[in-house]
């Protein structure tokens, strides 16, 4: 009988390094020259961010110029403070609890006149998150009569909300952030953001009852 080969067999390959974790490495990277007076760096770093930051703002406010002057002002904040930065989080998420600092400020001062979220916004966000069915539903008979009056009466029920409660409603629903980050950001227990999230929704259900 032909005696069993000796010979050893191949090692598997160990995983390759995910996406997630390059992204992180080289984001780190970027940051470490930005801290060194990298400009392009930083200018790399503002180019994977500033869409997302635009965003987050421009949902607060709902105006294009506002958003992106604040947008502008958040990075410009970050540049002069990136010194400080520690890594502790993510460059996004600090990134992010500077944004809405500055957003929060400025809706304190000025009140615009369109915030809110727009219906398609939120139903598209809908097909992601469950909980959001219930509020949003494509089933509704009078909404499918009534689609510009019942934006019209969203978005006013978004302006009743206070600046926090609309935040995370922004950050969850339409950003798709989760509890965990969403709390990085706003420098709360995750208890609070969901707490919040649960007290918002239900308000936008009392205040959109006729409609829905």
């Amino acid at each position: 009988m032909a005696q069993e080969s000796s010979a050893a067999r191949p090692v598997p390959p160990q995983p390759a390094e995910t996406s997630a974790q390059s992204d992180s490495a080289k984001e780190a990277e970027l940051v470490a020259r930005a801290q060194a007076g990298d400009l392009d760096a930083y200018g790399e770093l503002m180019r994977r961010h500033q869409e997302r930051v635009y965003q987050v703002i421009y949902h607060m406010t709902s105006h294009h110029e506002d958003a992106r002057d604040l947008t502008q002002e958040t990075f410009i904040a970050a540049y002069q403070a990136l010194g400080r930065f520690r890594g502790q989080a993510a460059f996004s998420t600090w990134i992010y609890r500077i944004a809405v600092n500055k957003t929060l400020n400025f809706l304190e001062k000025k009140r615009p006149e369109n915030s809110g979220l727009s219906l398609n916004e939120l139903d598209w966000n809908a097909e992601h998150d469950p909980d959001l069915v219930a509020l949003i539903s494509e089933k509704t008979p009078r909404r499918e009569v009534s689609l510009a009056e019942l934006r019209q009466k969203l978005n006013e029920a978004m302006q009743k909300l206070s600046e926090k409660h609309r935040l995370v409603v922004v950050l969850h629903d339409v950003q798709g952030m989760p509890h965990e980050e969403i709390a990085r950001i706003m420098d709360c227990s995750v208890g609070t953001v969901r707490s919040r999230l649960f007290y918002a929704r239900q308000q936008l259900q009392a205040y959109l009852s006729d409609y829905l």
